[in-house]
């Protein structure tokens, strides 16, 4: 059994790091991530911010990301502006049992987005009707839009200015590339967006 158990796991992380593999080697991705990297940047700087939304291990991962944002990733620095729209339990139930639940993301930016925003929209198969709906509210009032899915990408690209398309079928390992790629992302937009601060950077009170 013990046997049997170790080979699955070398198996499956086997898998992912093929997956790690090919985007490491598609500098056509890395280009799509260094653009809306510094996009971001360029709007945190403007006084705008960036909302982020997914469902399920795709929420957890817009979470993640915000907390590096808000707190900190790389080294200490003055907060970024951000925030996740699937943190506040009245308003998604609020909203998906008034409106329905493709809205509950569309409805949050309604509420807080404005031009000049940039919003990061995550989902593994790219087919996420919240999802969608929220790209589509966006491209309607003049907010950047960003991105991360599977293979085809699914109905995302057609919707969004930057789209990373992870080359799998796999949920997880879409997730891990995902996640590798969101603190790549951050780390590009702190070193952007401090560029001029650099070596100056500190936390109030350390």
């Amino acid at each position: 059994m013990e046997g049997s158990l170790s080979k699955l796991i070398q198996k499956k992380l086997e898998e992912g790091i093929t997956v790690l593999e090919a985007v490491t080697a598609d500098f056509a991705l890395h280009s799509v991530v260094n653009a809306a990297a510094e996009r971001t940047a360029s709007a945190l700087k403007s006084g705008h911010k960036l909302m982020v939304a997914g469902n399920g291990g795709s929420a957890a991962d817009a979470q993640h990301l915000v907390a590096e944002f808000v707190s900190r990733l790389c080294e200490d620095r003055p907060a970024m502006r951000a925030v996740a729209l699937t943190t506040d339990s009245s308003i998604l139930t609020a909203v998906g049992n008034d409106y329905g639940y493709e809205r509950v993301f569309a409805r949050q930016i309604e509420a807080i987005g404005q031009a000049g925003d940039v919003f990061m929209g995550i989902s593994t198969s790219g087919n996420s009707p919240n999802v969608l709906r929220a790209l589509e509210r966006c491209k309607e009032v003049g907010i950047v839009t960003i991105g991360l899915s599977g293979r085809t990408g699914g109905s995302m690209p057609g919707l969004c200015d930057y789209c990373v398309c992870i080359p799998s079928d796999v949920t997880m390992y879409i997730q891990q590339a995902h996640l590798a790629l969101e603190h790549i992302f951050c780390m590009i937009v702190e070193e952007r967006y401090f560029a001029q601060d650099h070596g100056a950077i500190a936390v109030p009170g350390n």
